[in-house]
């Protein structure tokens, strides 16, 4: 499990890059760099990293479903996934 306060932290970046969203996207389609510079960091959308919904691990991130590999892998096993079985040959 990630700490609160790193899954705290990346929740900010995320309403900081749907807040400049726009205003980001108008400084770029002007050409205006010394604006997009005056813009916080945060507010960039590079700087977002995916976490799992359930565990907020950074690493192994399966975009389609949102989760971890090893969430994944438990919840297929359980059946929560729909569509999902285990490969066996």
């Amino acid at each position: 499990m990630a700490k609160e306060s790193i899954k705290a932290r990346e929740l900010k970046r995320q309403r900081m890059v749907e807040k400049y969203a726009v205003k980001r996207a108008a400084l770029k389609a002007t050409g205006d760099f010394i604006g997009l510079q005056k813009l916080p960091k945060n507010a960039s959308p590079v700087r977002l990293h995916n976490r799992c919904k359930i565990t907020g691990r950074p690493k192994g991130y399966m975009r389609l479903f949102g989760v971890s590999r090893i969430n994944f892998r438990e919840m297929a096993l359980n059946g929560l996934i729909p569509g999902v079985k285990k490969a066996s040959w």
